[in-house]
């Protein structure tokens, strides 16, 4: 019989109740992680009635994805000069972490302190409450991919700057090329603007959602936006509810 900490459980519940959570569900199929076709990418998807059968393997795929990132990190190498912001304080380059065959990525606009440090996107306190919202979703930080628009933190936290964007964007569109993830969600105005190539403001963005490099892609508040405005996470849970059902097909 599995232990259960009754302090830990509590915290969940106030999480999802901030979230905006109306109830909690015993249906095994809530917190069951996707079974997506290994070809996600848009353009040939088989009908219905095609034979996928040459169709690789998870494992399989995992490892082409695994193999394509590792490349893809030696490629930017631990020192990049391709842009400006080598010269501009920041640490190290910070590439992405997750699971390379994930059914669902998350983007944002760059590294911060915490991660310029520490070299993992998503670390400090917005990193924290995302991986609070990824289990909302009956998922672990370890089954989904985090990247961002640019790999090295601009001085200050500012927004990237377009020449930087420009160098470092394609290898964010290998990642996704690598993942092939079913779903991406775009974290916050930059990022959303950035894959979309749209002036509008995330609140035009969020609750709809768009074709993506043969996924799905929703826009959403930035965790470090819900850490200032709290009322927003209700939003965010109605776009990660739309996510959920995506993943388990039920959109």
């Amino acid at each position: 019989m599995i232990s259960v900490d009754r302090s830990d459980l509590g915290e969940h519940l106030k999480f999802f109740t901030e979230l905006g959570v109306e109830g909690v569900t015993r249906d095994p199929v809530w917190g069951r992680r996707a079974v997506v076709p290994a070809d996600t990418g848009g353009g040939n998807e088989p009908a219905a009635h095609e034979s996928v059968d040459a169709a690789p393997s998870r494992k399989e795929a995992a490892s082409s994805g695994l193999s394509l990132l590792t490349m893809l990190r030696a490629e930017i190498g631990p020192a990049c000069t391709r842009c400006k912001l080598h010269t501009l304080g920041r640490t190290q380059v910070v590439f992405g972490v997750g699971n390379p065959d994930a059914d669902l990525m998350f983007v944002g606009e760059a590294p911060g302190a915490d991660e310029d440090l520490q070299g993992e996107p998503f670390v400090g306190r917005a990193g924290q409450l995302l991986t609070k919202i990824v289990e909302a979703i009956g998922l672990r930080r370890d089954q989904v991919y985090i990247a961002n628009i640019i790999k090295c933190r601009p001085p200050g936290n500012r927004n990237p700057e377009p020449d930087e964007v420009e160098q470092c964007e394609p290898f964010l569109f290998q990642q996704v090329a690598a993942i092939k993830p079913q779903v991406i969600v775009a974290l916050g105005k930059f990022a959303a603007q950035s894959l979309l190539r749209t002036t509008d403001p995330i609140t035009r963005l969020r609750g709809r959602s768009f074709n993506y490099r043969g996924a799905t892609l929703i826009p959403t508040f930035h965790p470090a936006y819900l850490l200032r405005n709290p009322s927003a996470k209700r939003e965010v849970w109605d776009d990660m509810k739309k996510v959920r059902a995506i993943l388990q097909g039920t959109e």
